[in-house]
Protein backbone atom coordinates (compact mmCIF):
# COMPACT_ATOMS: atom_id res chain seq x y z
CA UNK A 1 0.00 0.00 0.00
CA UNK A 2 1.60 3.25 -0.92
CA UNK A 3 1.21 6.13 1.25
CA UNK A 4 1.57 9.74 1.20
CA UNK A 5 4.11 10.01 3.91
CA UNK A 6 2.37 12.08 6.50
CA UNK A 7 -0.99 12.50 8.15
CA UNK A 8 -3.53 15.34 8.36
CA UNK A 9 -3.26 18.00 10.27
CA UNK A 10 -4.72 21.90 10.18
CA UNK A 11 -2.71 22.64 7.21
CA UNK A 12 -3.00 19.30 5.47
CA UNK A 13 -6.44 17.59 4.60
CA UNK A 14 -6.99 14.16 2.73
CA UNK A 15 -10.01 13.52 0.03
CA UNK A 16 -11.21 10.42 -1.52
CA UNK A 17 -12.30 10.32 -4.77
CA UNK A 18 -12.55 6.89 -5.26
CA UNK A 19 -16.58 7.29 -5.44
CA UNK A 20 -16.16 10.81 -6.86
CA UNK A 21 -16.02 13.70 -4.08
CA UNK A 22 -19.00 15.97 -4.03
CA UNK A 23 -18.23 19.25 -5.44
CA UNK A 24 -19.75 20.30 -2.28
CA UNK A 25 -17.44 19.01 0.00
CA UNK A 26 -14.09 20.56 -2.19
CA UNK A 27 -15.73 23.82 -1.81
CA UNK A 28 -16.03 23.41 2.06
CA UNK A 29 -12.79 22.21 2.70
CA UNK A 30 -11.25 25.69 0.90
CA UNK A 31 -13.51 27.47 2.04
CA UNK A 32 -12.50 26.31 5.37
CA UNK A 33 -8.96 26.36 4.62
CA UNK A 34 -9.39 30.32 3.52
CA UNK A 35 -10.92 31.41 7.18
CA UNK A 36 -8.14 29.71 9.16
CA UNK A 37 -4.25 29.51 8.06
CA UNK A 38 -4.51 28.30 4.51
CA UNK A 39 -3.27 25.07 3.49
CA UNK A 40 -3.37 22.09 1.10
CA UNK A 41 -6.20 19.81 0.00
CA UNK A 42 -4.74 16.61 -1.34
CA UNK A 43 -7.46 15.18 -3.96
CA UNK A 44 -6.90 11.30 -4.10
CA UNK A 45 -5.50 10.35 -1.16
CA UNK A 46 -7.37 8.04 1.95
CA UNK A 47 -8.21 9.73 5.35
CA UNK A 48 -5.30 7.34 6.41
CA UNK A 49 -2.79 8.59 3.58
CA UNK A 50 -2.93 5.68 1.09
CA UNK A 51 -2.94 6.65 -2.68
CA UNK A 52 -5.95 6.02 -3.98
CA UNK A 53 -6.06 8.01 -7.19
CA UNK A 54 -8.43 10.60 -8.72
CA UNK A 55 -11.88 10.06 -10.32
CA UNK A 56 -11.97 10.77 -14.27
CA UNK A 57 -14.21 14.03 -13.72
CA UNK A 58 -11.39 15.67 -11.36
CA UNK A 59 -7.83 15.10 -13.86
CA UNK A 60 -8.37 18.70 -15.27
CA UNK A 61 -7.07 20.97 -12.72
CA UNK A 62 -7.77 24.55 -15.03
CA UNK A 63 -11.12 23.55 -14.81
CA UNK A 64 -11.56 22.72 -11.17
CA UNK A 65 -9.47 25.53 -10.06
CA UNK A 66 -12.15 28.11 -12.08
CA UNK A 67 -15.14 25.90 -10.38
CA UNK A 68 -13.50 26.84 -7.20
CA UNK A 69 -13.22 30.44 -8.21
CA UNK A 70 -16.90 30.63 -8.94
CA UNK A 71 -17.96 28.56 -6.21
CA UNK A 72 -16.24 31.33 -3.23
CA UNK A 73 -17.44 34.60 -2.01
CA UNK A 74 -14.93 36.74 -2.46
CA UNK A 75 -13.49 34.13 -5.08
CA UNK A 76 -10.61 32.27 -4.70
CA UNK A 77 -7.83 31.59 -6.58
CA UNK A 78 -6.22 28.29 -5.72
CA UNK A 79 -3.14 27.05 -6.97
CA UNK A 80 -3.85 23.40 -8.67
CA UNK A 81 -0.77 20.55 -9.11
CA UNK A 82 -0.64 17.53 -10.27
CA UNK A 83 0.76 14.37 -8.51
CA UNK A 84 1.68 11.88 -10.64
CA UNK A 85 2.80 9.28 -7.72
CA UNK A 86 1.74 5.67 -7.56
CA UNK A 87 -1.93 7.17 -8.99
CA UNK A 88 -3.01 10.31 -9.75
CA UNK A 89 -3.50 12.92 -7.07
CA UNK A 90 -4.74 16.72 -6.66
CA UNK A 91 -2.71 18.99 -4.45
CA UNK A 92 -5.17 21.98 -4.31
CA UNK A 93 -3.22 24.88 -2.76
CA UNK A 94 -5.34 27.46 -0.63
CA UNK A 95 -4.10 30.93 0.93
CA UNK A 96 -5.06 32.26 4.09
CA UNK A 97 -7.37 35.18 3.25
CA UNK A 98 -7.59 38.39 5.19
CA UNK A 99 -11.41 38.60 4.65
CA UNK A 100 -14.02 35.98 5.81
CA UNK A 101 -14.79 33.60 2.73
CA UNK A 102 -18.28 31.99 2.38
CA UNK A 103 -19.63 29.36 -0.49
CA UNK A 104 -21.32 30.91 -3.00
CA UNK A 105 -24.57 29.54 -1.03
CA UNK A 106 -23.79 31.46 2.11
CA UNK A 107 -21.85 28.71 3.99
CA UNK A 108 -19.10 29.61 6.54
CA UNK A 109 -16.86 27.41 7.22
CA UNK A 110 -13.24 27.21 9.30
CA UNK A 111 -10.89 24.13 10.12
CA UNK A 112 -9.73 23.23 13.98
CA UNK A 113 -8.06 20.45 15.14
CA UNK A 114 -10.15 17.83 17.77
CA UNK A 115 -9.31 16.64 21.10
CA UNK A 116 -7.27 13.36 19.27
CA UNK A 117 -5.25 15.85 17.48
CA UNK A 118 -6.37 15.37 13.65
CA UNK A 119 -8.78 18.28 12.03
CA UNK A 120 -12.51 18.80 11.19
CA UNK A 121 -14.23 21.32 9.53
CA UNK A 122 -16.90 23.23 11.38
CA UNK A 123 -19.11 26.11 11.55
CA UNK A 124 -18.22 29.45 11.57
CA UNK A 125 -20.70 31.41 13.84
CA UNK A 126 -21.54 34.70 14.20
CA UNK A 127 -19.24 35.67 16.97
CA UNK A 128 -16.42 34.08 15.66
CA UNK A 129 -17.00 36.29 12.42
CA UNK A 130 -16.47 39.44 14.35
CA UNK A 131 -13.56 37.43 16.02
CA UNK A 132 -12.00 36.66 12.77
CA UNK A 133 -11.89 40.30 11.48
CA UNK A 134 -10.57 42.05 14.46
CA UNK A 135 -7.53 39.28 14.44
CA UNK A 136 -7.08 40.52 10.49
CA UNK A 137 -7.24 44.18 11.59
CA UNK A 138 -10.34 44.72 9.94
CA UNK A 139 -12.77 45.34 12.58
CA UNK A 140 -12.13 47.51 15.65
CA UNK A 141 -14.78 45.52 18.02
CA UNK A 142 -14.44 47.94 20.83
CA UNK A 143 -15.15 50.66 18.78
CA UNK A 144 -18.97 49.73 17.84
CA UNK A 145 -21.70 50.47 19.49
CA UNK A 146 -23.20 48.33 22.33
CA UNK A 147 -26.82 47.02 21.19
CA UNK A 148 -29.84 47.51 23.40
CA UNK A 149 -27.71 50.17 25.39
CA UNK A 150 -28.00 53.82 26.47
CA UNK A 151 -25.87 56.69 27.89
CA UNK A 152 -27.33 55.86 31.26
CA UNK A 153 -25.01 52.57 31.14
CA UNK A 154 -21.99 54.90 31.85
CA UNK A 155 -21.38 54.74 35.72
CA UNK A 156 -20.46 58.44 36.43
CA UNK A 157 -18.27 57.30 39.71
CA UNK A 158 -16.04 55.06 36.95
CA UNK A 159 -16.09 58.07 35.14
CA UNK A 160 -14.04 60.27 37.78
CA UNK A 161 -11.91 57.12 38.60
CA UNK A 162 -11.00 57.52 34.94
CA UNK A 163 -9.82 61.38 35.70
CA UNK A 164 -7.92 60.10 38.28
CA UNK A 165 -5.91 57.91 36.32
CA UNK A 166 -5.03 60.61 33.92
CA UNK A 167 -4.01 62.61 36.75
CA UNK A 168 -2.05 59.43 38.15
CA UNK A 169 -0.33 57.81 35.34
CA UNK A 170 0.21 61.40 33.86
CA UNK A 171 -2.15 61.15 31.10
CA UNK A 172 -3.43 63.85 28.39
CA UNK A 173 -3.39 66.75 30.73
CA UNK A 174 -5.83 68.52 28.46
CA UNK A 175 -8.55 66.00 28.87
CA UNK A 176 -9.40 67.05 32.50
CA UNK A 177 -10.25 70.38 31.07
CA UNK A 178 -13.50 68.49 29.10
CA UNK A 179 -16.96 68.27 30.26
CA UNK A 180 -18.07 64.76 30.75
CA UNK A 181 -19.48 64.30 27.45
CA UNK A 182 -16.88 65.75 25.53
CA UNK A 183 -14.45 63.81 27.45
CA UNK A 184 -16.58 60.49 26.67
CA UNK A 185 -16.28 61.71 22.64
CA UNK A 186 -12.75 62.16 22.74
CA UNK A 187 -12.23 58.46 24.29
CA UNK A 188 -14.71 57.09 22.09
CA UNK A 189 -16.46 55.93 25.03
CA UNK A 190 -19.69 56.91 23.06
CA UNK A 191 -20.67 56.94 19.83
CA UNK A 192 -24.00 58.73 18.17
CA UNK A 193 -27.02 56.60 16.76
CA UNK A 194 -29.93 58.40 15.52
CA UNK A 195 -29.20 61.59 17.62
CA UNK A 196 -28.97 59.97 20.91
CA UNK A 197 -25.37 59.35 22.56
CA UNK A 198 -24.65 55.40 23.24
CA UNK A 199 -21.82 53.63 24.54
CA UNK A 200 -19.41 51.69 22.50
CA UNK A 201 -17.66 48.38 24.08
CA UNK A 202 -14.64 50.34 24.82
CA UNK A 203 -17.22 52.63 26.99
CA UNK A 204 -18.41 50.19 28.92
CA UNK A 205 -15.53 48.33 29.26
CA UNK A 206 -14.37 51.18 30.87
CA UNK A 207 -16.39 53.30 32.41
CA UNK A 208 -19.75 51.19 32.61
CA UNK A 209 -21.65 50.23 35.38
CA UNK A 210 -21.52 46.77 36.58
CA UNK A 211 -24.34 45.07 36.35
CA UNK A 212 -24.44 46.74 32.11
CA UNK A 213 -20.98 44.96 31.90
CA UNK A 214 -22.61 41.70 33.29
CA UNK A 215 -25.69 41.62 30.99
CA UNK A 216 -23.68 43.13 27.66
CA UNK A 217 -20.29 42.04 28.38
CA UNK A 218 -20.57 38.88 30.16
CA UNK A 219 -17.19 37.85 28.74
CA UNK A 220 -15.49 40.74 29.82
CA UNK A 221 -14.41 39.13 33.18
CA UNK A 222 -11.12 39.17 34.84
CA UNK A 223 -9.39 36.70 38.00
CA UNK A 224 -6.45 36.45 39.93
CA UNK A 225 -4.77 33.85 41.69
CA UNK A 226 -2.01 33.53 44.06
CA UNK A 227 -0.47 30.35 45.28
CA UNK A 228 2.56 29.50 47.77
CA UNK A 229 3.45 26.19 46.77
CA UNK A 230 0.08 23.90 46.35
CA UNK A 231 -1.91 26.13 48.79
CA UNK A 232 -4.17 28.77 47.28
CA UNK A 233 -3.97 32.35 49.16
CA UNK A 234 -6.20 34.66 46.74
CA UNK A 235 -8.47 33.28 44.20
CA UNK A 236 -10.96 36.07 42.91
CA UNK A 237 -13.07 36.47 39.90
CA UNK A 238 -14.67 39.48 39.01
CA UNK A 239 -16.88 41.61 36.42
CA UNK A 240 -15.52 45.16 36.31
CA UNK A 241 -15.00 48.13 34.76
CA UNK A 242 -11.19 47.67 34.10
CA UNK A 243 -10.21 50.79 35.40
CA UNK A 244 -11.62 49.23 38.29
CA UNK A 245 -9.77 45.66 37.79
CA UNK A 246 -6.91 47.29 37.47
CA UNK A 247 -6.89 49.03 40.46
CA UNK A 248 -7.95 45.72 42.03
CA UNK A 249 -5.75 43.77 40.72
CA UNK A 250 -2.39 46.18 41.31
CA UNK A 251 -3.25 46.05 44.92
CA UNK A 252 -2.95 42.06 44.78
CA UNK A 253 0.22 42.21 42.67
CA UNK A 254 1.90 44.85 45.39
CA UNK A 255 1.24 42.80 48.48
CA UNK A 256 2.67 39.68 47.01
CA UNK A 257 5.40 41.53 45.01
CA UNK A 258 8.28 41.00 47.53
CA UNK A 259 12.05 42.76 46.44
CA UNK A 260 15.31 43.37 47.51
CA UNK A 261 18.00 45.82 47.82
CA UNK A 262 21.32 45.62 45.87
CA UNK A 263 24.40 47.50 46.86
CA UNK A 264 25.83 49.56 43.72
CA UNK A 265 28.70 51.91 45.11
CA UNK A 266 27.14 54.90 47.17
CA UNK A 267 23.35 54.02 45.71
CA UNK A 268 20.81 51.28 46.61
CA UNK A 269 19.10 48.89 43.84
CA UNK A 270 15.83 47.67 44.62
CA UNK A 271 15.15 44.27 42.89
CA UNK A 272 11.44 43.30 42.99
CA UNK A 273 10.14 39.53 41.86
CA UNK A 274 8.04 41.87 39.21
CA UNK A 275 8.88 44.89 37.34
CA UNK A 276 5.89 46.86 38.24
CA UNK A 277 6.02 48.91 34.37
CA UNK A 278 6.60 45.77 33.01
CA UNK A 279 3.52 44.34 34.95
CA UNK A 280 1.23 47.08 34.35
CA UNK A 281 2.44 47.10 30.31
CA UNK A 282 1.56 43.38 30.34
CA UNK A 283 -1.87 43.96 31.95
CA UNK A 284 -2.69 46.73 29.86
CA UNK A 285 -2.15 44.41 26.88
CA UNK A 286 -4.03 41.79 27.95
CA UNK A 287 -7.12 43.69 28.45
CA UNK A 288 -6.52 45.77 25.05
CA UNK A 289 -5.33 42.63 22.98
CA UNK A 290 -8.31 40.34 23.94
CA UNK A 291 -10.88 38.92 22.52
CA UNK A 292 -14.29 40.32 23.71
CA UNK A 293 -16.24 38.06 21.63
CA UNK A 294 -15.04 34.89 23.15
CA UNK A 295 -15.40 33.24 26.70
CA UNK A 296 -12.64 33.29 28.96
CA UNK A 297 -11.28 36.23 31.10
CA UNK A 298 -8.19 37.80 31.26
CA UNK A 299 -6.49 35.81 34.31
CA UNK A 300 -3.18 36.69 36.29
CA UNK A 301 -2.02 33.63 38.16
CA UNK A 302 1.44 34.28 40.60
CA UNK A 303 2.92 31.06 41.91
CA UNK A 304 6.68 30.14 43.45
CA UNK A 305 7.93 29.42 39.73
CA UNK A 306 6.73 32.79 38.45
CA UNK A 307 3.66 34.70 37.04
CA UNK A 308 1.27 33.99 34.42
CA UNK A 309 -1.17 36.79 31.86
CA UNK A 310 -3.12 35.10 29.69
CA UNK A 311 -6.00 36.33 28.01
CA UNK A 312 -8.56 34.76 25.75
CA UNK A 313 -8.04 35.77 21.52
CA UNK A 314 -4.31 34.96 19.65
CA UNK A 315 -2.44 37.14 18.13
CA UNK A 316 -3.55 39.16 15.80
CA UNK A 317 -2.54 38.73 12.11
CA UNK A 318 1.48 39.34 11.33
CA UNK A 319 2.05 38.94 15.17
CA UNK A 320 3.39 35.81 16.24
CA UNK A 321 6.00 35.21 19.62
CA UNK A 322 9.01 35.36 17.43
CA UNK A 323 8.49 38.84 15.85
CA UNK A 324 6.74 40.72 19.13
CA UNK A 325 9.90 42.96 19.24
CA UNK A 326 10.18 43.67 15.51
CA UNK A 327 6.90 43.81 14.35
CA UNK A 328 4.78 46.94 13.85
CA UNK A 329 2.70 47.37 16.70
CA UNK A 330 -1.32 47.07 16.00
CA UNK A 331 -3.84 45.75 17.94
CA UNK A 332 -7.15 43.58 18.07
CA UNK A 333 -9.31 46.81 19.72
CA UNK A 334 -7.67 49.53 18.79
CA UNK A 335 -10.34 52.63 20.30
CA UNK A 336 -9.97 50.95 23.41
CA UNK A 337 -5.83 50.48 22.96
CA UNK A 338 -5.95 54.34 22.50
CA UNK A 339 -7.95 55.33 25.75
CA UNK A 340 -5.68 53.37 27.65
CA UNK A 341 -2.13 55.44 25.85
CA UNK A 342 -4.07 58.71 26.53
CA UNK A 343 -5.19 58.00 30.26
CA UNK A 344 -1.48 57.09 30.77
CA UNK A 345 -1.67 53.55 31.58
CA UNK A 346 -0.18 52.03 28.62
CA UNK A 347 3.25 52.90 26.87
CA UNK A 348 2.34 55.59 24.28
CA UNK A 349 4.76 54.51 21.89
CA UNK A 350 2.93 51.52 20.94
CA UNK A 351 6.15 49.92 22.35
CA UNK A 352 4.99 48.09 25.62
CA UNK A 353 6.13 45.10 25.27
CA UNK A 354 9.89 46.71 25.19
CA UNK A 355 9.25 47.45 28.46
CA UNK A 356 7.56 43.88 29.58
CA UNK A 357 11.31 42.42 28.64
CA UNK A 358 12.95 45.21 29.62
CA UNK A 359 11.48 44.56 33.33
CA UNK A 360 13.37 41.42 33.14
CA UNK A 361 16.19 42.27 31.43
CA UNK A 362 17.00 44.88 34.07
CA UNK A 363 16.68 42.92 37.06
CA UNK A 364 19.24 39.91 36.09
CA UNK A 365 16.16 37.04 35.23
CA UNK A 366 15.35 34.99 32.52
CA UNK A 367 12.98 36.47 29.70
CA UNK A 368 9.28 36.55 29.75
CA UNK A 369 8.29 33.79 27.55
CA UNK A 370 5.49 34.06 25.00
CA UNK A 371 5.47 30.14 23.65
CA UNK A 372 2.74 28.69 25.13
CA UNK A 373 0.44 31.00 23.38
CA UNK A 374 -1.89 29.57 20.73
CA UNK A 375 -4.12 30.36 17.96
CA UNK A 376 -7.12 31.26 20.82
CA UNK A 377 -5.13 32.50 23.90
CA UNK A 378 -1.85 34.77 24.52
CA UNK A 379 0.08 33.64 27.50
CA UNK A 380 2.50 35.38 28.89
CA UNK A 381 4.54 34.02 31.60
CA UNK A 382 7.67 36.17 33.67
CA UNK A 383 10.28 34.07 35.03
CA UNK A 384 10.49 34.82 38.90
CA UNK A 385 13.73 32.82 39.84
CA UNK A 386 17.52 34.27 40.92
CA UNK A 387 18.43 37.94 40.16
CA UNK A 388 21.86 38.44 38.80
CA UNK A 389 23.31 40.74 40.37
CA UNK A 390 25.99 41.23 38.50
CA UNK A 391 24.03 41.61 35.07
CA UNK A 392 22.68 44.24 37.41
CA UNK A 393 24.99 45.86 38.14
CA UNK A 394 26.81 46.18 35.24
CA UNK A 395 23.74 47.47 33.38
CA UNK A 396 22.86 50.09 35.99
CA UNK A 397 26.50 51.10 36.22
CA UNK A 398 26.12 51.54 32.15
CA UNK A 399 22.88 53.48 32.19
CA UNK A 400 24.37 56.16 35.05
CA UNK A 401 27.56 56.32 32.87
CA UNK A 402 26.11 57.06 29.49
CA UNK A 403 22.90 58.76 31.20
CA UNK A 404 20.25 57.01 29.45
CA UNK A 405 18.55 53.89 29.68
CA UNK A 406 19.95 51.26 27.25
CA UNK A 407 18.05 50.31 24.61
CA UNK A 408 16.09 46.97 24.45
CA UNK A 409 18.21 45.09 21.96
CA UNK A 410 21.08 46.13 23.71
CA UNK A 411 19.94 44.52 27.05
CA UNK A 412 18.94 41.59 24.74
CA UNK A 413 22.24 41.13 22.80
CA UNK A 414 23.73 41.69 26.23
CA UNK A 415 21.74 39.05 28.19
CA UNK A 416 22.44 36.55 25.24
CA UNK A 417 26.38 36.89 25.32
CA UNK A 418 25.93 36.60 29.28
CA UNK A 419 23.88 32.80 28.44
CA UNK A 420 26.38 31.83 25.37
CA UNK A 421 29.68 33.48 26.61
CA UNK A 422 30.59 34.36 23.34
CA UNK A 423 29.01 34.23 20.03
CA UNK A 424 29.12 35.27 16.66
CA UNK A 425 26.65 37.76 14.85
CA UNK A 426 24.86 35.00 13.35
CA UNK A 427 24.71 33.24 16.34
CA UNK A 428 23.66 35.91 18.36
CA UNK A 429 21.31 36.88 15.42
CA UNK A 430 19.66 33.35 15.34
CA UNK A 431 19.16 33.36 19.08
CA UNK A 432 17.02 36.51 18.72
CA UNK A 433 15.50 35.43 16.10
CA UNK A 434 16.25 39.07 13.91
CA UNK A 435 18.38 40.46 11.46
CA UNK A 436 22.02 40.50 11.80
CA UNK A 437 22.54 43.68 9.93
CA UNK A 438 20.77 45.21 13.33
CA UNK A 439 22.17 43.10 15.22
CA UNK A 440 25.91 43.98 13.88
CA UNK A 441 25.21 47.71 14.80
CA UNK A 442 24.01 47.04 18.71
CA UNK A 443 26.91 44.84 19.12
CA UNK A 444 29.76 46.82 17.81
CA UNK A 445 28.31 50.15 20.38
CA UNK A 446 28.28 47.75 22.88
CA UNK A 447 32.02 46.84 22.03
CA UNK A 448 32.51 50.94 22.03
CA UNK A 449 30.87 51.24 24.94
CA UNK A 450 33.14 48.56 27.17
CA UNK A 451 30.08 46.88 27.66
CA UNK A 452 31.12 43.80 25.18
CA UNK A 453 34.91 42.54 24.00
CA UNK A 454 35.23 41.31 20.31
CA UNK A 455 37.76 38.77 19.36
CA UNK A 456 38.81 36.72 16.38
CA UNK A 457 38.74 38.57 12.90
CA UNK A 458 36.42 37.50 9.74
CA UNK A 459 34.53 34.61 10.09
CA UNK A 460 36.32 33.86 13.45
CA UNK A 461 34.91 36.81 14.80
CA UNK A 462 33.13 36.60 17.84
CA UNK A 463 31.73 39.07 20.85
CA UNK A 464 31.69 38.22 24.88
CA UNK A 465 30.85 40.25 28.02
CA UNK A 466 33.41 42.53 29.01
CA UNK A 467 36.28 42.17 31.96
CA UNK A 468 33.44 43.97 33.99
CA UNK A 469 30.97 41.44 34.25
CA UNK A 470 33.87 38.51 34.93
CA UNK A 471 34.99 40.93 37.82
CA UNK A 472 31.95 41.26 39.46
CA UNK A 473 31.15 37.59 39.53
CA UNK A 474 34.64 37.13 40.81
CA UNK A 475 35.56 34.85 38.01
CA UNK A 476 38.22 36.43 35.93
CA UNK A 477 39.27 32.56 34.92
CA UNK A 478 36.28 32.29 32.70
CA UNK A 479 37.22 35.68 31.56
CA UNK A 480 40.30 34.97 29.83
CA UNK A 481 38.92 31.59 29.20
CA UNK A 482 37.07 32.72 26.57
CA UNK A 483 39.82 34.49 24.46
CA UNK A 484 40.70 31.51 22.45
CA UNK A 485 43.28 29.05 24.03
CA UNK A 486 45.42 28.37 21.69
CA UNK A 487 48.50 26.44 22.99
CA UNK A 488 50.70 29.07 21.96
CA UNK A 489 49.21 31.51 23.32
CA UNK A 490 49.06 29.88 27.29
CA UNK A 491 52.07 31.94 28.93
CA UNK A 492 49.95 35.26 27.17
CA UNK A 493 46.61 33.68 29.19
CA UNK A 494 48.83 33.30 32.06
CA UNK A 495 50.06 36.37 32.54
CA UNK A 496 46.35 38.23 31.58
CA UNK A 497 44.92 36.11 34.27
CA UNK A 498 47.73 36.86 36.53
CA UNK A 499 48.02 40.64 35.99
CA UNK A 500 43.95 40.51 36.67
CA UNK A 501 44.94 39.41 40.59
CA UNK A 502 48.28 40.58 40.90
CA UNK A 503 49.43 36.76 41.29
CA UNK A 504 48.31 33.02 40.32
CA UNK A 505 48.74 29.76 41.69
CA UNK A 506 49.34 26.43 39.77
CA UNK A 507 45.70 24.91 40.51
CA UNK A 508 44.46 28.96 38.75
CA UNK A 509 46.27 27.82 35.55
CA UNK A 510 45.08 24.03 35.70
CA UNK A 511 41.56 25.36 35.56
CA UNK A 512 42.31 28.03 33.04
CA UNK A 513 43.81 25.65 30.53
CA UNK A 514 42.58 22.53 31.49
CA UNK A 515 46.14 21.29 31.70
CA UNK A 516 47.51 18.65 33.99
CA UNK A 517 49.15 20.28 37.29
CA UNK A 518 53.10 19.29 35.52
CA UNK A 519 51.87 21.40 32.46
CA UNK A 520 50.87 24.07 34.59
CA UNK A 521 53.75 23.62 36.45
CA UNK A 522 55.95 24.06 33.49
CA UNK A 523 54.44 27.40 32.14
CA UNK A 524 54.67 29.23 35.98
CA UNK A 525 57.88 27.60 35.41
CA UNK A 526 58.85 29.66 32.43
CA UNK A 527 57.29 32.78 32.85
CA UNK A 528 59.15 33.39 35.89
CA UNK A 529 62.66 32.63 34.35
CA UNK A 530 61.63 35.39 31.82
CA UNK A 531 61.08 37.44 35.24
CA UNK A 532 57.34 37.63 34.44
CA UNK A 533 56.65 35.98 37.50
CA UNK A 534 57.90 35.23 40.93
CA UNK A 535 57.42 32.84 43.11
CA UNK A 536 56.19 33.17 46.72
CA UNK A 537 56.06 30.80 49.58
CA UNK A 538 55.92 26.91 48.95
CA UNK A 539 54.23 23.82 49.66
CA UNK A 540 49.70 24.65 49.46
CA UNK A 541 50.17 28.03 49.76
CA UNK A 542 52.76 28.76 46.92
CA UNK A 543 51.78 31.45 44.59
CA UNK A 544 53.45 33.36 41.46
CA UNK A 545 52.82 37.42 41.54
CA UNK A 546 53.05 39.61 38.77
CA UNK A 547 57.00 41.43 39.01
CA UNK A 548 56.54 45.31 38.58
Amino acid sequence: MATIGFSEDLTHEFKSDKNRLQDGDIIDAVVAFANTDGGELYLGVEDDGEITGLHPDHVDGTRLSAFIANKTVPPVSVRVEFLDLTAPVLKISVPKRTAIVASSNGKIQRRRLKADGTPENIPMYPYEIATRLSSLSLLDYSAQAVPDADYSCLDAVERERLRNSIRSYRGEGTLLELSDEELDKALQLVTTQEGKLVPTFCGLLLIGKQEAIKHHMPTAEAAIQVFSGTDIKVNESFHLPILAAFDKIMEYFSAWNSSQELESGLFRITIPDYEPRAFREALVNAFCHRDYAALGRVRIQINDEGMTISNPGGFVEGISADNLLDAEPHGRNPALADAMKRIGLAERTGRGIDRIFEGSLLNGRLLPDYSQSTATNVRLFIPKGPADQAFIRLVSDAQKQMGRSLPIYSLMVLNTLKRLNKASIHEIAGDLKTDETKIRVVVEDLVLSGLAEAGGSGKGRYYMLGAGYYKSVNNMAAYVRQKDIDPIRHEEIVMQLACQKDYIRRADVVDLLRVSPPQAFRILRRLSEKGLLQLEGCGAGARYVVVK
